[in-house]
């Protein structure tokens, strides 16, 4: 079923896919942690009255996961950009609306060809989404980078991910267990960031009793990186809306630290794993706290 299913989703326009199990995911450290991580209200984060914030809702009867990523290079910075104040931009980024419309393809064929029930989840997990990049990892397409975001062999870190939840027990796609270009890396993606939002560590496996942590090692500022994204908001500028409708606002969000990413195309190898043994026998591969 898995290599039929990805055959589809390459029909459908995806760049990578891959399969989860439901369970591991509950159990991956994005899902351990969200609920008792400090809230950091900012841009990409709902607030919706009587859920709690980082709260994860499974749907009756899911039992695989299904990422599928677009890529995201630099060439097209278009893919990511956010329109406000319009209501002809559903889902909003092109990037986004082609993700959407891959999901969907795949799910009507699962559902007419294969009679599974398929849950298309939303982007925002306040909204009844589930954390996409450690599906991403657990399925097999990569590692969580320093940055924070998952690096593929192919693309690096400029890949934008969706999931949707199937029935079915589908043979999981992953993960991967020897790839790391991280290690032995001068982290260019640290120092390009423009909010310095590595800076200090703010995760400690004493405070959270888990060894994957956000950035890795805990070095990672969400509310740094989220004032960037506001900024960002508060400077868009005036566009058309989609079909004659609008005015609408662009806001182009910042890419530093995906763009500096040496990994992409011709991958450098590897070093040894020695350094993550502790880390790999407590939680499996690498993964990081996702967005």
């Amino acid at each position: 079923m898995t290599p039929e299913l990805i055959e589809m989703a390459r029909e459908a326009g995806a760049d990578l896919v891959g399969v989860a199990r439901v369970e591991d995911l509950k159990k991956s450290p994005s899902h351990a942690i969200s609920e008792r991580i400090a809230d950091y209200g900012t841009v990409g984060t709902k607030s919706v009255e009587g859920r709690k914030k980082g709260q994860v809702d499974w749907p009756a009867g899911a039992r695989s996961a299904i990422v599928v990523a677009v890529e995201h290079p630099p060439e097209k910075p278009e893919l990511d950009w956010w329109v406000l104040g319009t209501r002809s931009t559903a889902g909003n980024t092109p990037g986004n609306r082609i993700l959407m419309g891959i999901v969907d393809r795949l799910a009507t064929w699962l559902e007419t060809e294969k009679s599974f029930r398929c849950f298309r989840l939303p982007y925002h997990i306040e909204l009844g989404a589930i954390y996409m990049k450690d599906t991403a990892v657990l399925a097999g397409l990569g590692c969580i980078g320093r940055n924070n975001l998952v690096v593929t062999p192919q693309f690096g870190p400029r890949q934008r991910f969706r999931v949707m939840l199937v029935d079915a027990d589908l043979p999981p796609t992953g993960p991967l267990t020897d790839f790391d270009p991280c290690l032995g890396c001068a982290m260019p993606c640290r120092s390009a960031c423009p909010a310095g939002a590595f800076s200090a560590t703010m995760f400690t496996r004493e405070q959270y009793g888990q060894e994957c942590l956000p950035g890795r090692t805990g070095d990672f500022n969400r509310l740094l990186c989220g004032g960037i994204m506001e900024r960002s908001v508060r400077e868009c500028e005036p566009v058309a809306g989609e079909g004659g409708k609008g005015p609408g606002k662009m806001a182009r969000f910042c890419r530093q630290c995906e763009l500096a990413c040496p990994v992409g195309g011709e991958v450098r190898p590897a070093e040894s794993l020695q350094g993550h043994a502790a880390a790999e026998r407590l939680c499996g591969p690498v993964v990081s706290r996702p967005r």
